[in-house]
């Protein structure tokens, strides 16, 4: 039987992406090979509960959202975590996927939306991206950048350039690290930069801070 290590499973508003706003159920799976310095979920590091597939999908229909985003941790890191998205899907949910990009997604169900960190300087774990990633990314996907500094920013705008990333998606997220990088300074650094970058701010965490959960 099917099973994966889950921190929790609950319902609350989509905090980021281009889904932000919606009503979503989040899967929080257990484990991630990273230690990023600004990382706000350390606690599904470890601890977690076996779920079964099937019970995944049922409390998944019982809190009621159509929508529903895998992630961490690095859900990639168990490799049900495959299985599960794709009973996900055949269920009828839009299903998104969050990863921190150190992992493959080559074998992603090509229903999901994929929304791929490439990790910045400041996270400390810039040499863990894995670029072949590039090569499997739909337009539907997103990429994400978060910045930790004007530096970071600054390296974001050389790897797209360098990259082609809107050439690879038209969805490019610079996010800034909450209450390190000002929002109002990386807006600024995007406008002057002329590049369509997507700006976003957690909107979990403007409603609820850094409350597990929400």
């Amino acid at each position: 039987m099917s099973q994966l290590r889950l921190t929790e499973i609950f319902l609350s508003l989509q905090g980021e992406s281009t889904f932000v706003g919606l009503p979503t159920v989040f899967v929080r799976l257990t484990g991630c090979p990273l230690r990023c310095t600004y990382c706000d979920s350390a606690y599904a590091f470890q601890g977690g509960q076996l779920w079964t597939l099937e019970a995944i999908a049922d409390e998944v229909a019982r809190l009621g959202a159509t929508h529903v985003t895998v992630t961490g941790g690095e859900p990639l890191a168990q490799p049900n975590c495959l299985s599960l998205l794709t009973q996900l899907c055949d269920l009828g949910y839009v299903v998104s996927l969050e990863t921190s990009g150190a992992l493959s997604i080559a074998d992603v169900d090509a229903r999901v939306f994929r929304i791929v960190d490439i990790k910045t300087p400041s996270s400390a774990e810039v040499s863990k991206n894995l670029w072949s990633n590039l090569a499997h990314l739909k337009r539907s996907d997103e990429i994400k950048f978060v910045i930790g500094s004007r530096e970071d920013f600054d390296w974001a705008l050389r790897i797209t350039a360098e990259h082609q990333l809107f050439q690879l998606t038209p969805t490019i997220l610079m996010s800034p690290v909450f209450e390190q990088v000002e929002p109002a300074n990386l807006a600024a650094w995007v406008l002057v930069s002329k590049q369509p970058f997507r700006m976003q701010v957690q909107l979990h965490k403007i409603l609820w801070g850094d409350t597990p959960g929400r």
